[in-house]
């Protein structure tokens, strides 16, 4: 037992889930999910051996991988290799503190919806964010799956990349497995949700104005005494969600000409938002760089939080892309940002190394009597043989994109993989919130 697994604590450390093997899965991705796209991610990035992650893809094709164990901090697998020897393969992911699930337990309970979700046993889908807010990460990143193999070798192999491609159908079926890797089975979750959720029920109810009232203190007294009390206490934490304006629906006139009231609410709530967003981001121990948007940019950011009809369409105009435009951009950026946007517009020519390594990507994703047809114009591979649209990131990420009444709109979440890319463009592979710019009276 490794000095990971010792660190594991709480009520969920002895759970451990077995998953029946699944069948082949020839030509097809193998996560469709955001969180099994996240999880091959995690994979993609840290394994140095590229050429043993396309030989695990196909063990995990072929039905190599045996039965799936699933413990807090290890996964296991028995997984045949090219020579038919089986290995017993291990995933280790790092399993959250005490206090980390303290935090999270917290977080979900401020959020009614996240809790009736997880009881109902359905993932929130905002669920990762607002746990990364808090500084809790549900999801493994660069380099936190790291690999055991009774081969013997120390990065990744083909029988622990086998297992971790199967691993994301796995959360395909059942997210709540990233709960068990992470150190609490779903029984245990979910018991703590009800019982949290109970007590804050509880005291609200004994809350009252006169039990939050605290006495005053004299001004001139406390002046005078400034050298003896004790130092002012800590800056208060990061609020859990973006403040909510005061509601502007009154039925009073504007009392200056040309105000627009639905307007004004839309722009309080997205500043509110992005004053949170920049607080968060100021707050943390590694701030990154925020680029500033455009005015069309921000335009479709203020499209995808509004509701108002008049207001979407005052939008449309002014950011240049018309009513079918601005719906297309709103999908893209609830997908992926600023980034998306960039590949939703601009078409560019790739060249020298980049289209090196996008040849090789595309080279490997499928086995060779399994490749699909692809025309490439710039950076966009489009299927000959279906409605479905690669598009290049300038980062090295595989876009999307799906032909919807004659124009080509963004289908789901970038990937890494280009075959997991092409395959979310199916019908029954759309990862999108099926939320679009609600249409006008």
């Amino acid at each position: 037992m490794t000095g990971r697994e010792d660190e594991t604590a709480g009520r969920s450390a002895d759970v451990e889930r077995t998953f029946a093997a699944f069948p082949p899965a020839r030509g097809r991705g193998f996560a469709v999910s955001w969180w099994g796209q996240a999880w091959l991610t995690a994979l993609e990035e840290s394994a140095l051996d590229l050429q043993q992650l396309k030989a695990g893809r196909r063990l995990a094709r072929a039905g190599a991988v045996g039965a799936v164990s699933v413990r807090p901090g290890r996964i296991t697998a028995m997984v045949r290799g090219r020579d038919r020897t089986a290995h017993r393969a291990d995933v280790l992911v790092e399993p959250l503190a005490e206090a980390q699930w303290e935090r999270f337990l917290d977080m979900a309970v401020e959020r009614a919806g996240h809790v009736a979700a997880l009881l109902d046993r359905e993932m929130p889908p905002h669920l990762v964010e607002d746990a990364s807010v808090t500084g809790i990460d549900l999801l493994p990143g660069l380099g936190e799956l790291e690999p055991e193999c009774a081969c013997g070798a120390w990065d990744h192999c083909e029988h622990t990349a086998a297992l971790c491609y199967q691993v994301a159908r796995l959360l395909d079926e059942d997210p709540f497995v990233l709960f068990l890797m992470r150190g609490r089975d779903e029984q245990a979750l979910l018991a703590d949700l009800q019982i949290r959720g109970d007590t804050a029920s509880a005291d609200e109810a004994q809350d009252s104005p006169a039990s939050r009232a605290r006495p005053g203190v004299d001004a001139t007294e406390a002046y005078a005494s400034g050298d003896i009390l004790p130092s002012l206490p800590a800056l208060p934490e990061l609020p859990m969600e973006p403040g909510v304006p005061p509601s502007l629906d009154t039925e009073a006139a504007p009392g200056v000409a040309g105000v627009d009231p639905a307007a004004l609410e839309v722009l309080a709530a997205g500043t509110a938002v992005e004053a949170h967003r920049m607080l968060a981001e100021a707050l943390r121990d590694t701030p990154g760089t925020v680029s500033e948007l455009t005015v069309p940019q921000d335009a479709v950011r203020l499209a995808a939080g509004a509701s108002d009809a008049c207001v979407i369409e005052r939008l449309a105009e002014g950011s240049g892309r018309g009513r079918e435009g601005l719906e297309t951009a709103v999908r893209a950026w609830r997908l992926g940002g600023e980034a998306a946007l960039s590949v939703l517009d601009e078409e560019w020519q790739v060249e020298g190394e980049a289209l090196a390594r996008a040849r090789a990507a595309l080279e490997s994703a499928w086995d060779e009597d399994e490749r699909p047809p692809l025309r490439r114009d710039g950076n966009r591979w489009t299927a000959e043989d279906a409605p479905a649209q690669l598009r290049l990131g300038r980062d090295g990420r595989w876009w999307p994109y799906r032909e919807e009444a004659g124009r080509w709109v963004p289908a789901a979440a970038p990937a890494r993989d280009p075959a997991t890319a092409l395959a979310a463009t199916e019908p029954d592979g759309q990862r999108t919130d099926g939320t679009l710019v609600p249409e006008g009276p």
